[in-house]
């Protein structure tokens, strides 16, 4: 009836392959609620602009020093903030890398498979 499965040694491999799927997808859950709570923050101008973020890209907080609030330097102090943006953004994605590449080892996947797939 079932040929193309194997027989019942098949039907126990899918079982075993849908196991570690629902695995799988329990752990990446938990990654991305990991992430969610992990901070990274992200500076420009030697610590002048300092963005936090969550990991997974949140910005959450900015804090700007005093010193270089002077109207004459608006575009400075804008320039600043934008990279504070973008390096926090950065460190989120590294972030995001490494503990998808850390779970990817943990299943045995090979090195640079993608997740989720």
């Amino acid at each position: 009836m079932f040929k193309g499965l194997g027989g019942l040694g098949g039907l126990g491999d899918m079982a075993k392959m849908m196991k570690a799927a629902q695995e799988m997808q329990g752990k990446l859950a938990e990654m991305q609620e990991e992430l969610a709570s992990r901070t990274v923050t992200g500076e420009a101008g030697a610590g002048l602009v300092k963005v936090t973020a969550t990991a997974k890209g949140e910005v959450q907080t900015l804090d700007i020093d005093p010193s270089i609030l002077v109207a004459s330097e608006k575009e400075v102090v804008e320039d600043l903030i934008l990279a504070a943006i973008r390096d926090a953004q950065t460190r989120a994605q590294d972030a995001q890398q490494r503990e998808t590449e850390k779970m990817a080892e943990s299943l045995g996947l090979p090195p640079g498979m993608k997740l989720p797939f």
